[in-house]
């Protein structure tokens, strides 16, 4: 073993690198007053082992890296890419416009220091990376970096402003409930009111005069059709899928399903909202049932519910879509893909049909579809090499091994249901394959940065972490300040956009456990896909300024 350890070769290599990953994992399940630093243990035992001797070879250790960072920020461009350009809707635009802010006073805040201090703009960039935990960043700085030595020392920077980045980040959302005397329970009841992730079901009875004798096609109209999806009539006990062009009658009960902004119209449109008995709604004799379909036809990928018309040829509504789970109104317009589950009402015969149109075969959906993985990681590749010249940098900017697979991944997420490309990943395979990743870069990182890291840390490294704690608190505090008082946004709405704004799961994971709101994770996948863009490019312009 020892032989294996000191003459590298690839079983030398894979041998090291397994063990800084095992003991790395290992140390990450201990955690301090619950407080975990996560795979970044990963690049601490890469630095211990690089700085006691442990070698790889360059050429094979600069592979290990970059194809892990790939990885790494495919998967996550995969997952945020559904739901990418939905993010800039309604608030999204102003939390990722204070996302934006979050990126741009880092970037002033680490130049500013560079210039206060005369510290190398290289290490600056790195201290910012650990500073706001974007690990991504840290490899766009380092490929942007031709000099091997100068890479280096950007990582043993990185490494040195990472924890305080961590342990940081969650004092400032401690300090904001503080300064804001924020009550978690009244915060929760306010989540309750205004949660706009979720579909509603209500029931009503048909009461209003002015209804009576109208269609349901009449009374809803073309603004609201996709917002009120009525699945169930109930007339004289009967309960029928209802027929949109058949007069309503006083009495009659109406099961609705809709969206937070359309639930207070029901009852001015019919009448009065009653509560939901679902038993009333299923009870012998009546021959609807209700089901939960998944879409494993590809050729169901890139379709609308409208262009389907499954009500009409079928006879079953679609009430809600399943995706990544989170449930959907089930909007006419809206792209069904691969991977998508839908709540259905309708005969057993109708939903047996739509079943075979659908696919409905969950089991495939465990084997990953590769083509279109490393199909895109090849084209990423290519737009991260492509230049982009401006006047005023002496060399053009790329966006690197990070940034390219990372957009094509957005696009091919997005995009790619409505191209008919099936791009879906099991939720457990996505997460596979982004831990492997960002294990071999935080491995091959921490290696690479060991036999430099003491002594930059002895030679004046440890104002490193002084400086790391500017870029964290200053930026963070002032954009929480200017959520809360300008933008009146909840304290759950301020966790989500720092645990974002800064690409910090660790942040995530904390304000999760501690305050238990699920929404805090709704509004992180909000601002995260900008920010990650936004910091990869951010580390290579600071980088492009000091050559």
């Amino acid at each position: 073993m020892t032989k294996l350890l000191t003459q590298g070769g690839t079983a030398g290599a894979i041998l090291i690198l397994s063990l800084v990953i095992a003991s790395g994992l290992y140390l990450s399940r201990f955690k301090i007053k619950g407080i975990s630093i996560g795979t970044t243990w990963i690049l601490f035992m890469g630095i211990l082992l690089g700085h006691l001797g442990l070698r790889i070879d360059p050429v094979m250790l600069s592979f290990v890296k970059d194809f892990g960072l790939i990885l790494f920020v495919f998967a996550i461009g995969l997952q945020v890419g559904p739901g990418f350009f939905r993010s800039f809707r309604k608030d999204g635009v102003q939390m990722n416009f204070l996302a934006i802010c979050l990126v741009l006073l880092a970037v002033a805040t680490a130049y500013l220091l560079h210039l206060v201090t005369g510290e190398d703009l290289g290490i600056m960039t790195g201290i910012m990376s650990g500073a706001v935990t974007n690990t991504p960043g840290l490899g766009a700085a380092q490929q942007t970096l031709s000099d091997p030595e100068a890479a280096s020392k950007v990582a043993s920077a990185y490494a040195v402003a990472y924890p305080l980045g961590v342990l940081g980040a969650i004092a400032v959302v401690i300090l904001c409930r503080a300064i804001f005397r924020v009550d978690i329970n009244k915060e929760k009841q306010s989540e309750a009111d205004t949660d706009e992730s979720s579909a509603f079901r209500l029931a009503v009875r048909v009461e209003n005069p002015a209804v009576f004798g109208k269609s349901l096609h009449d009374i809803i109209g073309e603004e609201n059709s996709d917002h009120l999806v009525i699945s169930r009539m109930m007339r004289g006990g009967e309960v029928t899928i209802p027929d949109l062009d058949k007069p309503l009658e006083e009495g009659d009960k109406l099961l609705v399903v809709t969206d937070v902004h359309h639930k207070d119209k029901i009852g001015i449109i019919f009448g009065e909202v009653v509560p939901v008995n679902m038993k009333e709604w299923q009870r012998p004799g009546i021959h609807l049932v209700s089901r939960r379909l998944s879409i494993t036809e590809s050729a169901i990928t890139g379709k609308s519910l409208r262009k389907l018309d499954i009500r009409q040829k079928y006879g079953v509504t679609v009430t809600r879509i399943l995706r990544a789970g989170v449930d959907l109104q089930a909007d006419a317009d809206i792209i069904l893909q691969v991977g998508d589950s839908i709540q259905v009402v309708g005969s057993e015969d109708g939903i047996r049909h739509l079943a075979k149109l659908v696919g409905n075969q969950p089991e495939t959906l465990q084997k990953p579809n590769l083509v279109p993985i490393f199909f895109g990681i090849a084209l990423g590749v290519l737009v991260g090499m492509l230049p982009v010249k401006f006047t005023s940098m002496p060399q053009p900017l790329r966006l690197g091994l990070a940034g390219g697979p990372l957009i094509v991944a957005i696009l091919l997420g997005y995009f790619g249901p409505k191209l008919r490309i099936t791009t879906y990943t099991a939720l457990s395979a996505n997460l596979m394959i982004r831990e492997i990743g960002i294990s071999l870069f935080m491995a091959a990182v921490g290696l690479g940065a060991g036999e430099t890291f003491v002594s930059s840390l002895v030679g004046g490294g440890y104002m490193w972490v002084l400086y790391g704690a500017v870029i964290t608190f200053v930026p963070m505090l002032l954009v929480a300040v200017a959520a809360r008082l300008f933008y009146k946004m909840d304290f759950f709405k301020i966790c989500g956009l720092l645990s974002g704004g800064t690409t910090d799961p660790a942040l995530l994971s904390f304000s999760q456990e501690m305050y238990g709101s699920s929404r805090i994770a709704v509004n992180y996948a909000t601002v995260y896909p900008l920010t990650m863009f936004l910091r990869v490019v951010a580390a290579q312009v600071l980088i492009m300024i000091m050559l």
